[in-house]
């Protein structure tokens, strides 16, 4: 990791919401070893958001079982006002609710046990659909085409992943360079990788 990557992540503001203390605390942990901030730690949903709303942090790490308000109710409140990215912790039995999770704006979930190599990706990954659906909606005012763009836009990235071995945030950092520096959508530089098939050099930006 590159001390420019680094000097990223130790900026990071996280916020915690786990209702068991032994976990919430192992996290803390893990998040410190990486050079995160923990910002904030709740025990349920209703102060979770809260605090979301006070700290301002870059990142909400939400439990799905939670008293008074559980996981998903919370995500649905901090992503319906674009507060942060969250990321959704859910035990293995619980895998059906990641469909629900999803649905309530949640941008990257983690299976309970986890080790600390799965945390970093996970958070990578939220703040990247993130930033991306930031930037979908500074480009595109209706709901319905943010809809039909992020769909283009994540068959690019996997083709791009595929063929180019990119992870998925430079692949939609390529597709949004391409976009600037040839004055088209991210959209039209999607439709232009998926009817290419991926072809062309990512290292030239080529649309």
């Amino acid at each position: 990791m590159s001390a420019e990557q680094t000097g990223e992540t130790a900026r990071r503001r996280v916020l915690i919401a786990e209702d068991e203390a032994l976990i919430r605390l192992d996290l803390a942990e893990m998040l410190a070893e990486e050079g995160y901030e923990v910002v904030g730690e709740a025990g349920d949903g209703e102060t979770a958001v809260r605090l979301t709303r006070e700290h301002k942090p870059d990142l909400v790490i939400l439990d799905v079982k939670m008293p008074i308000m559980d996981g998903i109710a919370a995500a649905e409140q901090i992503a319906g006002d674009r507060l942060a990215p969250v990321v959704i912790l859910t035990a293995f039995s619980q895998r059906d609710l990641v469909e629900r999770a999803q649905a309530a704006g949640a941008m990257a979930y983690l299976v309970k046990p986890f080790q600390k190599s799965d945390l970093v990706p996970a958070i990578e990954i939220a703040l990247s659909r993130f930033a991306e659906l930031a930037a979908l909606e500074a480009e595109v005012a209706s709901l319905g085409e943010r809809l039909d763009s992020r769909k283009a836009i994540d068959r690019a990235k996997g083709q791009l992943m595929t063929r180019y071995g990119m992870s998925e945030p430079d692949a939609f950092r390529w597709i949004q360079r391409a976009a600037m520096d040839h004055r088209l959508t991210m959209r039209q530089v999607a439709d232009r990788i998926v009817a290419e098939g991926g072809t062309g050099s990512p290292e030239g930006a080529e649309a």
